[in-house]
């Protein structure tokens, strides 16, 4: 089994000899397949997955994922060592190598939308998004971080370097604040634009708990604050941003593509809820989130009216989201909150 096989292996990569080891990957992942299944296959062969996608000709890269070499051979979405083997070829090769060579549609999706994090321009020479994500970066989106920090940092031999997760990341520029009594049963906006903006924020944060309200954000973080009284404050949303992206990324089968559409899926649906009228929100606009995806320009019109609230929580995991996204246009308060240790 190629687990058995690594020192041989790295040989091989050594004189490069890549075809005989996208043989052997191949070959050990049908077997293993076969023998205990497609999730611990993904698991024992990831090792060899990675040091193909990280150190491979993108011509030979790429056909981890087709499946022209059999039942069980080919690497899927979910493969992973450190991370997703897509996103190790992603920070690899421009997409103007991989776009002739990607074959399997939802790997060369995730792919496009990690060169677009990475700063590359995809608006023009690349397949529309289908769901109408823009293909390069809007001005917020690369406002918050550095280049180098918006995807994990692979290495030639396996592993990844990331950024924690913490938000806020210290106490600098808040204060203490008096949260509102809240009750928990009044002021639930509801409809079908607040169920998808629920659904997406809580699949970016599966760890943590998610809600919303009638309101301002202070009676949002009252939902869920531990405390009346917190050190808290307001921060842009840009600076926000990079945190709720990298949130759907601590699972090392995802990676940050997913949060970066997972957010865009979940913008497009607060954009949707603007105008909601009644206890029950019956008079959401909801055109957004809809089916046909979103609109690109309700949602930088949400970005730029939204107030950013964080605060933060006595015990705190090392990985830690406490953020209430406001849209006073519509009056309503979306909060995420949840702590992880690694």
């Amino acid at each position: 089994m190629i687990i058995h096989q690594h020192g041989r292996l790295r040989a091989l990569a050594e004189d490069g000899r890549w075809p005989e080891l996208l043989a052997a990957y191949r070959q050990g992942r049908a077997a293993a397949v076969a023998e205990a299944g497609e999730e611990a296959a993904a698991v024992l062969t990831a090792p060899l997955g990675h040091l193909i996608a990280y150190a491979a000709p993108p011509e030979l890269a790429v056909r981890l994922f087709d499946r022209d070499g059999g039942a069980g051979t080919a690497a899927g979405v979910a493969d992973h060592d450190a991370g997703p083997l897509w996103e190790v070829l992603a920070t690899r090769h421009s997409w103007l190598r991989l776009a002739p060579l990607l074959g399997p549609v939802p790997v060369r999706r995730l792919v496009a939308h990690t060169r677009a994090l990475l700063g590359e321009d995809l608006s023009y020479g690349a397949e529309p998004d289908p769901e109408g994500v823009p293909l390069r970066l809007e001005p917020w989106e690369a406002a918050g971080w550095d280049e180098a920090a918006r995807v994990r940092e692979y290495l030639p031999g396996g592993g990844a370097r990331s950024a924690l997760l913490t938000l806020p990341a210290s106490r600098e520029g808040l204060g203490e604040v008096e949260l509102p009594p809240v009750a928990r049963s009044a002021g639930r906006p509801d409809g079908p634009p607040v169920t998808r903006a629920l659904e997406g924020l809580g699949a970016l944060a599966p760890w943590a708990e998610t809600a919303c309200v009638r309101g301002q954000a202070p009676a949002a973080a009252a939902l869920l604050a531990r405390d009346r009284r917190v050190v808290g404050g307001y921060l842009p949303f840009a600076l926000v941003y990079p945190a709720l992206v990298r949130s759907a990324a601590l699972e090392r089968a995802r990676g940050c593509a997913h949060g970066r559409l997972g957010l865009w899926r979940a913008l497009a649906a607060m954009a949707g809820a603007d105008g909601l009228d009644g206890p029950d929100g019956a008079g959401g606009a909801g055109g957004a989130g809809g089916a046909g995806g979103v609109d690109r320009g309700e949602v930088n019109a949400l970005v730029g009216r939204m107030r950013c609230f964080t605060w933060q929580e006595p015990s705190a995991g090392l990985h830690h989201l406490h953020v209430v996204l406001e849209d006073p246009a519509g009056g309503v308060s979306w909060v995420v909150s949840g702590s992880q240790d690694l």
